[in-house]
């Protein structure tokens, strides 16, 4: 059975870091994209960062030069380090992994509960 549990989440000011993790289990993270996703009240689900199969990253255009995807792949681990955080950075976080296909990625099929992370300006 899959599993992925988030956890670093929490309420800092703008301005501040904070670092997400990602524990996966039930699944080789060497063989999956995995991804950082969020969410807040009244805005659509979005992607925040994602890593590849062959260690490509991706970030969404507002968290370039903030945001910090890495994958630890012995230890099934997913990490995000965010800095500088700001007020419409507050969400709830979700780690996801998608299965590597021939070329890229397929679709996100595993998700974790989330965590959330509130900044106040």
């Amino acid at each position: 059975q899959v599993q992925l549990v988030e956890s670093g989440g929490g309420s800092v000011q703008a301005g501040e870091s904070l670092r997400l993790f990602c524990v996966a289990s039930g699944l080789a993270a060497s063989g999956y994209c995995m991804g950082w996703f969020r969410q807040s009240e009244g805005k659509e689900h979005e992607a925040v960062a994602s890593i590849d199969g062959d260690g490509i990253k991706r970030y969404i255009n507002s968290g370039r030069g903030r945001f910090t995807i890495s994958k630890d792949n012995a230890n099934e681990r997913l990490y995000l380090q965010m800095t500088d955080l700001k007020y419409e950075d507050t969400a709830t976080y979700y780690c996801a992994a998608a299965p590597r296909v021939r070329i890229g990625c397929g679709s996100y099929t595993y998700w974790g509960q989330g965590t959330q992370v509130a900044v106040s300006s």
